[in-house]
Formats: C-alpha cells, structure tokens, sequence
C-alpha cells in the first residue's frame, strides 16, 4: 500500500520482507525516470527523514531520476520486530535485497550514512551489478570504538523529553561538541527527525530494544574490518563524506581508502561529527554532481541485469 501527496514530493510504499515483516520506503520519482536510480540507507537509530532534503533534490536532477530511501526494522515507519535477535546486519541486508526486487530496482547509486555504509559494502559482496556507485557518509571498513561506544551510550538511553523543543535542548548539549555550528532550527529538526510525539508522548522514532544490538560490546576489542568488502566496490565511482569531527570514521581511515581506491573522490565537512547532515546546498552540490559522474560512468559499461535476478 501506499499514500500520496506529500509536501516533499515523495510516496510512502510497504514491502514484506521475507519473514512477513512490513518494511517502509519512501519512493521519489517515477520508475521511467531517465537517470540513473539512488537508494538511501540511513544509520544505525536513523531514519528515511534524515534524506528529506537530498532525495527530493536528486530526483528532480537534472536528469530526473527514481530515488528510494528505506527504513530499516524498527525503525522510522517500518514494523518493530517481535525478536529484537534480528536487528543485525545480515537480516538487514535481507530486508535491502526484498526492497529492491519488489521495487524492480535498476542498478542504483547506494547512498549509506553510517550502517547503512555497511549494508552498501555488504551488497557489493553479495550483489555487485545491483551497484552503479556508492557514497559512504562517515563510513568505512574500519569502525572506531570510540564511537561505536558512545552511540551505545545513547541508543535508548536519551533523556526523556517534555516536547520536541526540549529534544532539540537534549541534542545539543550531548552533540555540541561535535556539532559546534548547528543554529537553533537545525537542532530543532534533528530533534524532528530523532522523535515523535505518539500518545501524547515524546517518543524515539525506534525500538529502543535496538539497545541489544550492543550487547557484549567491549571497547577494548577492536571490531572486525570490512576491506574485502570493500575491495568488491573497485569497479564502481566511490564517493566518501567524513565528518572532521567524526569519532568513528578516522581520517588514518580515509587515507587507507583513498590508498586502496585512488580515483575515489572524498571530502570533508567541517564543524559536523558522526554522521554529517545531507542537507544544505553544498552537501547536496556535491553529492549530485558525484551521482552525474556515476551516470556518465554508466553510460559507458554494457547494460547490467535487472533487480529480478536477484531472487535467484
């Protein structure tokens, strides 16, 4: 099913995953559209809101392009799951691979803040011909502790707020001091696309049970590294965004990528930490003239399957 008619241009669409459990994707464009398509995953606690400046804007192009942006389990509009076990990565990307066959995808441009960076490397090891580029926004295959461990400590931990406004408070004197530059309407709206007032209740836009997700984390530990999936995406444009204050994608990262991938393209932004927003003209500049180069880059390589086969 789906509602129409939205101020942003875009249409609410549910898809079953594979165990039954509806999925919400936010679909922008038309499926004739003639440029290259874009898939938007947003991170960890995030949700389709937080491409609510840039999938309108790549969309409408030049050229007019089919943009999607999905919610992930227990989060944003998609249903909670009954076993918060299946908040991990591999039934994620399950959950990504049902979406786009249901959708008829093309082979699209994945845009990934965050984990869903890491759903991005994880299909281009299992589905590499579903990806025409891929844009990493504070991501990598090395993930710091240091900030894994301070998004656990938030990850239904936050404080309650009284109302939105009061969220927007709360945001700003945990993330200040990685978000130095962020004007009052800006916490406002990340406090918008952080809550929801449900019941009369001020309310996270997730199941807190994602919490589980950090069970045994040790900071100590180092984490397992992505470079072989990483490795996968040779062959595509790539397209990195590091926050200068980001504490879980290190700059010693970003030199290790660019080393690997010497055509990748990367920028930093500065005054912003994990994850930087996509909003603003700037942001939103640059990613679309990466998404042309990803379309011209195609327009040069034989055609590629259609979605359908992945449900081979």
């Amino acid at each position: 099913m789906a509602d129409d008619g939205a101020e942003d241009g875009g249409t609410s669409v549910f898809v079953a995953a594979s165990d039954g459990l509806k999925l919400h994707v936010r679909e922008y464009g038309t499926r004739t559209a003639p440029g290259v398509s874009v898939v938007c995953l947003p991170g960890f606690t995030r949700t389709a809101a937080d491409f609510a400046a840039l999938a309108p804007a790549l969309a409408g192009g030049p050229p007019q392009r089919r943009v999607i942006v999905i919610d992930s389990r227990g989060r944003g509009r998609s249903e909670y799951d009954s076993n918060p076990a299946n908040y991990n990565l591999i039934v994620e990307l399950s959950d990504v691979m049902n979406v786009l066959i249901a959708l008829a995808m093309r082979p699209a441009v994945f845009i990934g803040t965050s984990r869903g960076g890491l759903l991005s490397m994880l299909l281009g090891a299992s589905e590499p011909t579903m990806i025409a580029g891929v844009v990493f926004n504070d991501v990598g295959p090395v993930i710091e502790p240091k900030g894994l461990a301070r998004i656990k400590s938030t990850v239904g931990n936050l404080p309650q707020p009284r109302s939105l406004q009061d969220g927007a408070e709360i945001l700003r004197r945990l993330m200040a001091p990685h978000f130095p530059k962020l004007t009052a309407d800006q916490w406002l709206g990340y406090a918008q696309q952080t809550w929801q007032v449900k019941n009369g209740a001020v309310v996270p836009f997730y199941d807190p049970r994602l919490a589980r997700v950090f069970a045994g984390f040790d900071i100590e530990r180092r984490l397992p590294t992505l470079w072989n999936e990483f490795d996968t995406l040779a062959h595509v444009p790539m397209l990195v965004i590091r926050g200068a204050n980001s504490d879980l994608l290190s700059a010693a990262t970003v030199t290790a990528m660019r080393e690997r991938r010497k055509k990748m393209e990367w920028f930093e932004v500065p005054d912003q930490g994990h994850a930087p927003l996509l909003e603003g003209d700037d942001i939103i500049s640059r990613i679309s003239q990466f998404v042309t180069t990803c379309e011209l880059d195609a327009a040069k390589a034989p055609a590629a399957p259609a979605a359908a086969s992945l449900a081979m």
